[in-house]
């Protein structure tokens, strides 16, 4: 029976160690600490990169313009304490610009990046960068599978076909969550919360007769949303053009621009 754990990558040794050849190749490796894990390379996990880097990031710029323009011109939020304001944002900015990017219908593709081979990286090693001597290592880029379940969240968004004002509402329950740490006024947030979730309530139903049903859909496939860092949405769609950004504090910035 195999001692290998349960998705261990053959590009890797046992218990996430380098392979044998690699360690054997390395005198480096004799002469430091043992590394952490050496990044798997199978397919799903390699790192991909937008095809179209530039018009992407446009489009998802204007995503944000279009989030902080939303909130502006909500009463509810504007009238909240600053600091409740900026948690809020802080917490929730990620599934907020995941459903603008579903509201606009953004499309993207992309394409694995190039990953220097092993042998390359053995040659190239200095033995000399021991503890303390040698570069930090790049900041990982968005693995494909992480990509894959970004776009089937979108793709989910999509086949509901929901308009401006289920979208409108659903933010609301998005934004007004009374279990983000820190706020002053939790219980005034909660029940903004449940007047938004009455309002998508009411704008359902009308329109299908299984409205509960439906919401019971639109509710769950919003959850998905949190499945999904907002680490990824920055390094996938902003940094390979602005560099790294604390995109929550960018909104910050644009909501005091007023």
């Amino acid at each position: 029976m195999s001692s290998s754990q349960p998705g261990a990558c053959p590009c890797q040794g046992a218990v996430g160690r380098p392979a044998i050849l690699h360690a054997l190749l390395s005198p480096s490796l004799r002469a430091r600490p043992p590394a952490p894990p050496s990044r798997c390379l199978c397919r799903q996990h390699r790192p991909v990169r937008l095809c179209a880097p530039h018009r992407t990031c446009r489009e998802a710029l204007d995503v944000l313009a279009k989030m902080v323009a939303f909130l502006r011109n909500l009463p509810s939020f504007c009238q909240l304490l600053p600091q409740d304001q900026r948690r809020l944002l802080q917490g929730c900015w990620g599934p907020l610009f995941l459903l603008g990017l579903a509201q606009d219908t953004v499309t993207f593709e992309v394409a694995e990046a190039p990953v220097p081979s092993i042998l390359k990286k053995i040659l190239l090693e200095e033995p000399s960068s021991g503890a303390g001597g040698g570069q930090l290592p790049d900041r990982p880029q968005p693995s494909l599978a992480a990509v894959r379940w970004l776009q089937c969240c979108l793709e989910s968004f999509w086949s509901l076909k929901l308009g401006p004002k289920e979208y409108a509402y659903l933010k609301g329950t998005i934004l007004f969550n009374p279990d983000v740490p820190g706020l002053h006024a939790s219980s005034h947030i909660g029940r903004l919360q449940q007047q938004a979730h009455w309002a998508l309530c009411e704008v359902l139903e009308p329109w299908y007769s299984a409205g509960q049903g439906r919401l019971a859909r639109v509710l769950l496939t919003a959850s998905t949303l949190k499945s999904i860092p907002p680490s990824l949405l920055g390094d996938l769609f902003f940094r390979p053009i602005i560099g790294d950004i604390d995109i929550g504090g960018l909104l910050e910035d644009m909501l005091l621009l007023r």
